[in-house]
């Protein structure tokens, strides 16, 4: 009998991406994002369930956990839907922006942990053990101007991972963390920047071979296909040309003379 992951945030990016991957290794899966109509293309292209469904909303959160329990269960809940919204400094930016991306990355996040956990741990009963896979970023370690108000939804999001890890100490119930560092994605930066395409591409101009969704989605994948046993608990994965948020190579990567 196949292994069940939900999927948020599914509609584009690394979190279709990771459906893709989950149902090319015989995973069921269940994708769940706001956007019908991504979420329909998805469904027929890889014959995931899907559910229309917004982490910020609580009766959509509740709804989720109804559709988990008519499925069966899941083994696995990847915590992906989250966003980045405006790029201003702290004295300037928009207090409504920090709003939204404590409430995606952060509430909602949490929301969506506590409605499935139960479904998880009767998987875990039955199966040995289930996993959470949260998708945070590195931008939840180190700061950087112009990035407050996301700097500090992700340091919490990665903050909550780590306190749900020592809560669910003692039973077979994996907790993940994978920060990515630079990813090219469709939406990402575009969304950040209020859809000036100009500002997006800068991001990743002359940025050899950044990361893409897929490369994340293999992470993902990876993690929770290792023996039960084995938690990685905390994995950055970024492009080579990135060494760290303020240190990024544009141009050909080549060796010294």
């Amino acid at each position: 009998m196949a292994r069940r992951a939900v999927v948020t945030g599914a509609s584009s990016g690394i979190g279709a991406a990771t459906v893709r991957l989950f149902r090319d290794r015989g995973w069921d899966v269940l994708a769940v994002a706001r956007r019908e109509s991504k979420l329909s293309a998805l469904a027929d292209s890889t014959g995931a369930d899907v559910l229309v469904a917004d982490i910020t909303d609580p009766d959509d959160v509740e709804a989720l956990a109804a559709r988990v329990e008519e499925l069966g269960g899941a083994d696995v809940l990847v915590n992906n839907a989250g966003g980045a919204f405006g790029s201003a400094s702290v004295e300037e930016s928009d207090v409504e922006d920090w709003r939204a991306m404590f409430e995606v990355n952060v509430i909602g996040t949490k929301r969506v942990v506590a409605a499935l956990l139960p479904h998880l741990r009767r998987c875990a009963a039955a199966a040995g053990s289930a996993d959470i896979v949260t998708v945070t970023s590195t931008a939840g370690f180190v700061a950087y101007e112009n990035g407050g108000g996301y700097n500090a939804a992700k340091f919490a999001e990665h903050a909550l991972v780590a306190a749900l890890r020592l809560e669910l100490n003692g039973e077979p119930i994996r907790v993940v963390e994978i920060a990515p560092g630079l990813v090219k994605t469709d939406e990402f930066a575009l969304t950040r920047f209020r859809g000036d395409a100009d500002k997006a591409a800068a991001v990743y101009d002359n940025v050899p071979e950044p990361l893409v969704a897929e490369d994340v989605a293999e992470a993902i994948v990876h993690s929770v296909e290792l023996p039960a046993h084995v938690n990685l608990d905390l994995v950055t994965i970024r492009p080579v040309a990135q060494s760290a948020q303020h240190k990024l190579a544009r141009g050909p990567l080549t060796p010294r003379a």
